[in-house]
């Protein structure tokens, strides 16, 4: 390896946040690389700012004005000296458009081509791949549809349900599931604005649903050598709105027919596709063992881990020498060394439908021991936005069997603490004593929905917290992060104002007439127009946060008078309307 600590080969700048921005940070450590972190305004404390070599400021608070800003991300990596962009996940991992203007400004992309992710990120065209290699697929539009009655025409012709699906894109964004007619029209628009709002593009595609299948997937390293090899599997069936929360590796209770099918699946197609650098490809499997590709995700997954601890791989790494140009560091599929879970630490209410909770963390008390790793992206202090995603950070138990594994994961899972914002801790706990989960192994991913039956209570309201005593703040000079210490008495006058309208914001009013925000988010979208007749029950609007749209209710019948607008960011039960 031709690295020098003192002089680096090659500075990474990482465009991304959280915990896999930390992730990339400690791995072109390893590696002997310099890194560069980037941040939002709400970021400029946060952990992968604190670590990286260097920090500098995109400004601003939302998704699109920071890390989705392929300019100001490209004049940050020229600005840094930057010869390397790592885009992690999420975000801008899977637009070409950001890896054809890495290139384009001289630096290497550290993914796949552009080529490659345009065609495998459009699921249309990645359809037609797996057909061409003989992959299993379940029936689907050929082409993406134009407007909702097509929709509605595959759900008569095929019968439900139905997988209404973002032709680009990935992570749960513009996924939704009919299981009734009525609802069909609505959820393909819903598809189509999530997908827009995400990635830019709103075309969907629709295919038949298997109906309670596992979730399974394959995790590939491919070189510019033509070396393509499946380094392992992965089970991820426990999914809330199309989300992960737990996952594993090896997919477990598996026929070794099955695993080979995966394994030549997968690789089949990203030979085909041409396809270089770390990527997954996902497939359903049904209740009756059929087999159907899903997804190619063209970059490195949020559950990475778990393979990296049954392979002995470092995933990351391996994009770093791909992108270098060196072959890969195995050339077949290695024997797994263990048992591994990935469990998902969000910053979500689990007792109260998985509602998003921002707010600052006062306590984060996480676990050590024999077989325990966790990729965290917060500490104590942090503040969890309600803009981003509301993953903090990713426990992850090893054991030499899954049995061992389940067992030490248990232990970590009790001896995990947060405080300050609600977590999904509750959750993995329930589902770490669940018998179907850890013996007969009946969980797919409507499970949590559909067959998880332990009640979690709710968790306790969170007030703010503000610090009074805050000794040191931060500068920005020419848009890199620097630290600035000052005595704690020239912001205590800052402080209590701030309290006073913290504190202003979340006063109540009860008035019967009131809507008030189901969660802490920005205003998406009014359904109904302003001075509109609305019915008990209606939908009449649209919140999102941290990846999630949720449905604003009215509670009476009567007229409906907006108290906030579109695009307005509001706290949990502040009042957004009123219905007279």
């Amino acid at each position: 390896m031709k690295t020098n600590k003192n002089n680096p080969v090659h500075k990474v700048l990482i465009a991304n946040r959280g915990e896999i921005a930390v992730r990339i940070i400690r791995a072109c450590r390893d590696y002997g690389f310099a890194s560069v972190a980037v941040y939002a305004d709400s970021d400029i404390d946060a952990l992968h700012v604190t670590m990286a070599n260097e920090a500098f400021g995109l400004g601003g608070n939302t998704p699109a004005q920071s890390y989705l800003n392929i300019e100001k991300l490209i004049e940050i990596a020229k600005k840094s000296g930057a010869t390397m962009v790592h885009p992690g996940y999420g975000f801008l991992s899977e637009r070409s458009e950001f890896a054809r203007a890495v290139q384009q400004a001289g630096l290497i992309w550290i993914g796949p081509s552009p080529e490659s992710i345009d065609t495998l990120g459009d699921k249309v065209q990645a359809r037609h791949i797996a057909l061409q290699v003989g992959a299993p697929l379940v029936v689907g539009t050929k082409n993406p549809v134009k407007e909702a009655s097509e929709v509605v025409e595959f759900a008569h012709q095929h019968g439900l349900p139905i997988a209404i699906k973002a032709a680009f894109g990935g992570g749960g964004r513009g996924l939704k599931v009919a299981w009734q007619m009525h609802e069909v029209e609505e959820l393909y628009h819903s598809a189509v604005r999530e997908a827009t709002a995400a990635f830019g593009r709103g075309e969907c595609f629709i295919e038949q649903f298997l109906h309670n299948p596992r979730h399974i997937e394959a995790q590939v390293i491919a070189d510019t050598h033509g070396n393509v090899v499946v380094v392992g599997t992965r089970d991820c069936s426990l999914q809330r709105r199309n989300q992960k929360l737990v996952e594993e590796s090896p997919a477990p209770f598996l026929s070794d027919a099955l695993e080979q099918q995966i394994i030549r699946a997968s690789t089949d197609i990203c030979r085909q596709a041409g396809y270089v650098g770390a990527g997954t490809v996902e497939f359903l499997l049904s209740q009756e063992g059929m087999l159907s590709f899903l997804e190619v995700n063209t970059r490195l997954q949020v559950e990475h881990p778990v393979t990296e601890e049954t392979a002995g791989i470092d995933l990351v790494i391996e994009q770093l020498r791909i992108a270098e140009g060196l072959p890969l560091s195995i050339l077949e599929t290695p024997v797994p060394r263990g048992h591994a879970f990935e469990f998902r630490i969000n910053a979500e209410d689990a007792g109260n439908g998985f509602l998003p909770t921002p707010g600052t963390i006062i306590r984060f008390d996480a676990p050590s021991g024999p077989g325990v790793r966790l990729d965290s992206g917060v500490v104590a202090g942090t503040t969890i936005p309600g803009t981003f995603d509301s993953l903090m950070a990713k426990l992850i138990v090893v054991g030499s069997t899954r049995e061992q594994a389940i067992v030490r994961a248990r232990r970590a899972l009790a001896e995990f603490n947060i405080e300050g914002v609600a977590s999904v801790l509750p959750f993995h706990r329930a589902v770490i004593d669940h018998h179907d989960f850890c013996e007969q192994f009946k969980v797919h991913t409507r499970w949590i929905e559909t067959e998880f039956n332990v009640e979690i209570p709710p968790a306790k309201k969170q007030l703010p917290q503000v610090n009074q005593d805050l000794t040191r703040t931060f500068i920005e000079i020419d848009g890199k992060r620097c630290e600035l210490g000052l005595p704690a008495q020239l912001f205590s006058g800052m402080a209590v104002t701030q309290n006073i309208a913290v504190q202003e914001a979340h006063i109540a009013d009860n008035s019967p007439y009131n809507v008030n925000a189901p969660i802490s988010g920005i205003l998406f979208n009014w359904l109904v127009p302003q001075g509109d007749k609305v019915l008990e029950g209606d939908v009449i609007g649209v919140m999102e946060a941290m990846k999630m749209e949720v449905q604003v209710i009215a509670h009476r019948s009567g007229q409906l008078q907006y108290a906030a607008n579109q695009g307005d960011f509001i706290s949990a039960d502040c009042k957004i309307a009123e219905i007279i």
